[in-house]
């Protein structure tokens, strides 16, 4: 990246970068620069308003967008929204992303932007499961289809999760609209500077579930939630229908579920950055587990101050980031569960990777499993006549 690039003002004053009192405590938190001793947000920020510099394509490729650094800063400066927003702006030029698997997933979004796609979307849909062409309530499966076909190697089952999660609404009494023509929500591609393609797919997707007249969408992956919370009203304007993580729309009817009566394995939960610290959504994933009778516990880090599992958008993977995730996996095993639960499909991805470090024993091994798959698994047989007009299979 040219050096001598320089960032532009109006960026630095929506991020409040002015405010910045060269603490430290960015850095101090940063679980990146824990690691990676050359990376600093502090300096990177000090850098920007000093001269204006630019960070180079590999430092903004080394943020985790995470939010931890925002999180504790006591003036407000939002490091998080610049990187976004310099990644936007040089996206192309300058800045490409340190694309790690080859920039195959990528590849994979930009592809969902083509008007005339033929997916076979709904192959995952078993008999036992129940969907509707028609209804008030729309699940969004997000691209766990395309995770478990590309990382095979690493045995994920990424739609035992999106599973879960219709066999859990389904025993609401609801048979949720599923989309055959369903697209990626974005979320990467508008984290990594390419809005072009973003804006291409928030829009097929809202037109999509307006067709459907649905008045609420479902979702098990925290990104597509909050990119429909927070980020499509920006491309389309106030959406015509709610949005719900699957745990608030869990916890809210946790009472018309019936779970089996025994004792539940320990497992300890993995807070998702999307969720947890910029959602807010904290209690209901941790409602819905202690309903379904499993022991929870925590640890140290959790809610709004949990560490991040070092994903960042396929962005960039290194020996830096598998220290993370290794950090934090011998922190679930000290809690004394058996398995970690997550509610979001890269953190599974991720965990999973790690474990396959041949250098290392059974001290970070565990087991790993997705918020709906585990709360379904305590599901008592019984099950309402789901409402609305089934798909024809």
């Amino acid at each position: 990246m040219d050096k001598t690039a320089t960032v532009d003002e109006r960026a630095l004053k929506d991020a409040n970068a002015f405010l910045c009192l060269e603490c430290g405590k960015c850095t101090s938190t940063c679980v990146v620069a824990r690691y990676n001793r050359s990376y600093s947000p502090r300096r990177l920020i000090s850098q920007a308003l000093a001269g204006g510099r630019l960070p180079t394509s590999q430092e903004l490729s080394i943020c985790l967008t995470c939010m931890a650094c925002d999180a504790r800063c006591p003036s407000g400066v939002r490091f998080v929204d610049l990187i976004r927003e310099l990644r936007r702006a040089t996206y192309g030029a300058e800045f490409a992303g340190n694309c790690s698997h080859g920039g195959a997933m990528q590849s994979l979004m930009k592809l969902m932007t083509a008007a005339e796609l033929n997916q076979d979307r709904l192959a995952w849909v078993t008999d036992d499961l129940k969907t509707a062409d028609e209804g008030d309530v729309a699940f969004f499966v997000g691209c766990a289809p395309y995770f478990d076909a590309f990382f095979t190697e690493l045995e994920v089952d990424t739609l035992a999760g999106v599973k879960g999660a219709v066999k859990v609404i389904n025993a609401l009494g609801i048979a949720p609209v599923v989309l055959p023509d369903e697209r990626c929500c974005g979320h990467d591609l508008l984290w990594g500077g390419d809005v072009e393609h973003f804006e291409i797919l928030a829009r097929r997707n809202v037109e999509l579930l307006r067709a459907k007249g649905v008045k609420t969408v479902v979702f098990n992956c925290p990104e597509c939630y909050y990119t429909f919370k927070a980020d499509y009203a920006d491309v389309v304007g106030a959406l015509p229908f709610e949005v719900k993580h699957l745990s608030e729309f869990l916890a809210e009817r946790a009472g018309e579920l019936n779970f089996v009566d025994d004792e539940g394995e320990k497992v300890t939960f993995q807070d998702p950055c999307r969720l947890a610290r910029f959602a807010g959504v904290v209690e209901p994933p941790r409602e819905v587990l202690t309903a379904a009778g499993v022991e929870l516990a925590e640890m140290p880090r959790s809610g709004k101050g949990a560490v991040c599992c070092a994903g960042n958008g396929w962005l960039n993977c290194d020996r830096f980031s598998k220290e993370v995730q290794l950090e934090r996996l011998r922190e679930a095993r000290a809690t004394g569960a058996t398995t970690l639960v997550t509610a979001c499909p890269k953190c599974e991805i991720h965990f999973r990777c790690a474990m396959k470090d041949p250098n290392l024993g059974d001290e970070i091994k565990m087991e790993i499993r997705d918020l709906a798959s585990t709360v379904a698994s305590r599901l008592e047989n019984k099950k309402a006549k789901p409402k609305g007009k089934e798909t024809e299979e």
